[in-house]
């Protein structure tokens, strides 16, 4: 069930997760796409949609990650983990959305063949993150004010839990996000398509 900012109740909740523990099961949770601004996730108005990504491999240097709010047009707000990186490899990337209330699913697939996709600059709001992560060199119950190995700018509120590592891999990654922002994309061997009917299948 969603919250509206009108309510006083919904808008105490957002603020305590945007300042609580990230589980460690979720350490990993959104390393594809999103963009933050101070505890807000996204520098921009979300969609009421959510969007599936996967890879077969992600290679990232410089993240970074705590929570934060992403906001609707209409004030609508949704808890997040915001993750950054500076620099990531995407092999095998696929990324989906399912038109609401009709059997219609646009897909984009980039990265095959050996030529990952890349991107710098990489921040993103995730609500679920699968696969098998290894970090290296990593912080966690960081002061999420006092990040800094991520993106520019990529750090969360004073006082809030964060965490922090020179370099992340994610095996097998299936994601569910909010939205998507980076400095520069690099989408090799790009494919969109427009499925229609009963068999439309997502990424996962």
């Amino acid at each position: 069930m969603q919250e509206r900012i009108g309510n006083p109740v919904g808008r105490t909740r957002w603020r305590r997760f945007a300042a609580m523990l990230v589980p460690a099961s979720a350490v990993a949770a959104g390393i594809v796409f999103g963009m933050a601004n101070g505890a807000i996730a996204a520098s921009f108005a979300v969609s009421g949609q959510t969007f599936k990504v996967s890879a077969s491999e992600l290679q990232g240097e410089g993240f970074v990650q705590y929570g934060g709010v992403a906001r609707e047009v209409d004030g609508t707000e949704h808890p997040v983990a915001v993750t950054g990186i500076r620099e990531a490899r995407l092999f095998d990337l696929c990324q989906s959305v399912k038109a609401p209330g009709a059997p219609v699913v646009l897909t984009i697939t980039a990265g095959g063949g050996g030529r990952p996709a890349t991107a710098s600059d990489l921040l993103l709001d995730v609500e679920s993150l699968e696969g098998d992560v290894r970090f290296t060199n990593i912080n966690i119950g960081q002061d999420a004010s006092t990040l800094e190995g991520g993106p520019p700018g990529a750090r969360g509120p004073r006082g809030a839990f964060g965490q922090q590592a020179d370099a992340v891999n994610i095996k097998n990654l299936r994601q569910v996000a909010r939205s998507t922002q980076a400095g520069q994309f690099n989408l090799t061997g790009l494919r969109l398509k427009v499925n229609v009917g009963p068999a439309a299948r997502e990424c996962f």
